[in-house]
């Protein structure tokens, strides 16, 4: 295999020193009966001086067999997830994953000029003992380097147009910019997402909402036209105008709600939420809220649920939905008064519909359906004279068992209404 001037070791390689692989895999790596080279996301990680948790494997044939003989010497679980492509998992007791996978043309060079991205595109001996030379044909490591995202070839969006989703996510994970070419593409691959198995598009999607600054995530996905083609009833809020007290449109009041919901998350969960730097002033709102509730509170966030969603990002995708259903109940009455009357039952059927053909579960969509549809009930007590403790045991009566988690998601919305506690504790006159 001829080496590309971008694998010459430099600067950059002192990462490198050592392959981000265990020592007991890659001893049993170096045993296969080809070399065996991981590539994409953990490559890019190591050179960024991140861990990958997930770690993908390229080999010119036998992957599936590979894989399964790891698996065996590790004592852990396998499956092949595409014999036709020779492609196989090991999963790991942490929920880590050590894929496998036969090379997507006669070498690794045509592998990697094969995938979606150029930071993508670059590999790495796996066994040990092998000098750490990165392998990068299409310039990934310059391209990481200069917070450019260039697609791999031409086609790669034509080929698969998911990865237009993946540009976004990793666009926002790594703080990298689209060239004009493939800002283009990935614009361009939005009516063809239709294509496109639901479950991937499911998964895209649940990555970008779990990540650090989802409001920003999904900012992304909505300036590159991509927020429309997967999630349609979200796109229909843009420009949707409402009355004080709210300051913003309903998307940009959605983008908000997720901002003050990472500002709680950080409060119940600590160092399993975003850095707090990004939140210097909210934190100290939020704590004041939830003063003496975050242990059981921190506690039902991490709980898992089916289809391995936790309280967390079922929170977060309820506050994706909680004004979904404004666009299509929002009147405006002879004194100029914007109403949205119904509009939570209406968001929870626009939920419902669209997370069931995104393939979520029953148990996910009826809590979503249910946080949605009770939003506006703690507003409701608020604007009572007094609540007595027989209507805060009507509320989670009625709301059971999603009760806390509307509570929390009323919090956040009364927050990003006024971007603040505002000046009462009311959040004003219902919409």
């Amino acid at each position: 295999m001829t080496v590309p001037p971008e694998s010459t070791p430099g600067p950059a390689d002192a990462r490198l020193r050592h392959a981000p692989v265990p020592d007991r895999l890659a001893v049993l790596l170096a045993d296969h009966d080809d070399p065996v080279y991981l590539v994409g996301g953990a490559v890019r990680d190591a050179l960024l001086g991140r861990t990958a948790h997930d770690l993908d494997f390229a080999v010119r044939a036998g992957a599936t067999r590979l894989a399964f003989r790891v698996a065996d010497a590790l004592g852990l679980p396998a499956f092949a997830m595409d014999r036709e492509r020779d492609v196989a998992r090991v999963v790991l007791p942490d929920g880590g994953t050590y894929d496998f996978a036969a090379f997507r043309g006669p070498s690794i060079d045509a592998d990697l000029r094969a995938r979606d991205f150029t930071v993508n595109a670059m590999a790495l001996p796996a066994a040990i003992g092998a000098h750490p030379t990165l392998i990068d044909p299409l310039g990934g490591r310059a391209d990481l380097a200069a917070r450019r995202l260039r697609l791999a070839y031409a086609g790669a969006l034509v080929d698969d147009p998911l990865r237009a989703l993946r540009g976004v996510r990793l666009g926002h994970q790594l703080g990298l910019v689209p060239v004009p070419d493939t800002e283009a593409a990935m614009a361009a691959a939005g009516p063809s997402l239709g294509s496109v198995a639901p479950e991937r598009i499911r998964d895209e999607l649940l990555h970008l909402a779990a990540a650090a600054d989802p409001a920003g995530a999904f900012r992304r996905l909505s300036a590159a036209g991509l927020l429309r083609p997967t999630l349609p009833e979200l796109a229909a809020l843009e420009g949707v105008a409402q009355d004080p007290p709210h300051h913003e449109p309903v998307l940009a009041h959605t983008w908000r709600i997720l901002h003050w919901l990472e500002a709680i998350e950080l409060t119940l969960l600590g160092s399993a939420a975003p850095p707090a730097d990004r939140f210097a002033a909210e934190i100290d709102e939020v704590a004041q809220a939830l003063a003496g509730f975050a242990p059981s509170l921190g506690a039902r966030l991490a709980q898992r649920v089916a289809g391995g969603l936790d309280g967390r990002q079922l929170l977060r995708w309820g506050a994706l939905w909680h004004d979904a259903g404004k666009a299509v109940t929002r009147t405006v009455e002879l004194d100029g008064r914007v109403r949205f009357l119904g509009h939570a039952e209406a968001g929870a059927r626009l939920a419902g519909g669209r997370l069931r053909q995104l393939r979520f579960g029953n148990e996910a969509i009826g809590h979503l359906r249910a946080l949605v549809a009770g939003h506006m009930r703690p507003l409701f007590l608020a604007n009572e004279p007094a609540v007595s403790r027989r209507a805060i045991f009507r509320f989670f009566r009625a709301t059971e068992p999603a009760g806390p988690d509307i509570a929390l998601l009323a919090l956040a919305d009364h927050l990003a209404t006024y971007d603040g506690p505002g000046d009462h504790p009311s959040a004003g006159r219902p919409a």
